[in-house]
């Protein structure tokens, strides 16, 4: 039988509906297994990650680096390390040392429970610009042992503007100056370049993209992408968040991502690279 040509129209039209609706199915169905398997190779990938509090990254969000940490002091208060170490937290920062003559009093207590935990520690030292370096480096040494496992030393580099015993200002040359001699010191005793903390006011003011080019920097940017205040430099730990939640830990504590890979964090906890290979995690 002959079909008119309103019929065959019809029919044509709707095959083709037809055809693109199966097609639609089975793109959407494409979709939601990609999104599945995606979960799933997030969901099984090791280490602590990002929660709530980090919408505002939106160029570099730390969710894209699969390494993440923490660091801690006595306002930490008693740390369950095995916790921790459950909760997926693949590096921990310790306070140690404060100028000359103060020790964290949680210090030892955090050095040894972290370790025991199996999660991979490092010391901090947070510079006291009115004491003399080598003061301030020997009292590091005395107090933070020499470990093959530990990760390298830290010398945190920060303004002081609300100190009543050392009002005095910071004159730049002086404290690159005193800052090279605690950090040379630091390696020699310590067999690795030791990573710098910096906050983003005493960067811009004391600190450039030029100075210490060869040391691994740890940039804090808790409301920027790192790129924002410290455009040019090559940064190896990013302080994202300070008022992250971690199982094991009462309190608001810090949160850290590794700039790399999980093969990048095991070449350099073994020291093969002191800086980042600057590739897309």
């Amino acid at each position: 039988m002959q079909l008119s040509n309103a019929q065959t129209d019809l029919s044509s039209r709707s095959s083709r509906l037809a055809l693109s609706l199966r097609l639609l199915a089975a793109g959407v169905a494409a979709l939601f297994l990609a999104s599945c398997a995606g979960d799933a190779r997030r969901s099984a990938e090791p280490g602590l990650r990002p929660g709530p509090g980090n919408e505002h990254f939106t160029t570099l969000h730390p969710s894209r680096f699969p390494i993440h940490g923490i660091d801690v002091s006595r306002w930490n208060g008693d740390i369950d390390w095995q916790a921790v170490r459950a909760a997926g937290v693949r590096f921990a920062w310790i306070k140690a040392t404060e100028g000359g003559d103060h020790l964290d009093p949680r210090f030892r207590e955090n050095w040894a429970n972290a370790k025991a935990a199996g999660v991979p520690r490092g010391a901090y030292h947070f510079v006291w610009w009115c004491r003399p370096g080598h003061e301030q480096v020997e009292w590091f040494k005395r107090n933070v042992p020499r470990e093959a496992d530990a990760l390298p030393p830290v010398l945190d580099v920060e303004f002081q503007p609300k100190s009543r015993n050392c009002p005095k200002k910071i004159v730049r040359e002086e404290a690159l100056a005193k800052m090279r001699l605690m950090l040379r010191e630091m390696e020699l005793h310590y067999g690795r370049k030791p990573v710098i903390y910096v906050t983003v006011d005493f960067y811009a003011a004391i600190m450039h993209p030029d100075e210490f080019k060869d040391y691994p920097v740890w940039v804090r940017s808790t409301k920027y992408e790192p790129s924002v205040h410290y455009p040019g430099r090559v940064w190896t730990f990013w302080q994202y968040q300070s008022d992250a939640r971690i199982p094991g830990i009462r309190g608001k504590t810090d949160s850290n991502a590794f700039y790399g890979t999980a093969e990048q964090w095991r070449d350099w906890l073994a020291g093969r690279h002191q800086l980042p290979v600057m590739r897309k995690p």
